[in-house]
């Protein structure tokens, strides 16, 4: 035999959420961001009203905003360049000692200061 407890006491936390993600939805509806067919299968993807899931919750793209994520934003692209990068500096100094490190460096200003004059630029523009 199990021993079942239900809760029956009031959660404020648990009551602004729902009142909040309730709002939400209105708002995109009202905005035409959301659909009653495109809530639907939202809710059915992240689980229906009560089942809240954690996964998709924090991504750069989403159904919601109907984008797809940035490829350099995502983790596994970050990680893969700094292995490539850690791997390149060790090959290259176990074949042209303390040198490759100072061209590495310079490769990596050189990228550095093109990405930020870049930013700039972007940003006067707006």
């Amino acid at each position: 035999m199990r021993f079942e407890i239900h809760a029956r006491h009031y959660d404020p936390v648990k009551e602004e959420i729902e009142q909040r993600t309730s709002r939400i939805k209105k708002e995109l509806e009202v905005e035409g961001l959301l659909t009653p067919e495109r809530r639907s299968e939202i809710e059915a993807a992240y689980g229906s009203k009560g089942n809240s899931s954690i996964r998709g919750a924090f991504t750069q793209g989403g159904p919601i905003r109907n984008k797809p994520a940035d490829l350099l934003s995502s983790a596994g692209m970050i990680r893969l360049m700094i292995l490539l990068v850690l791997v390149g500096t060790i090959t290259g100094y176990l074949y042209w000692g303390p040198d490759a490190l100072y061209i590495l460096l310079y490769i990596g200003l050189g990228i550095a200061a093109v990405l930020f004059f870049i930013r700039m630029k972007g940003k006067k523009n707006e």
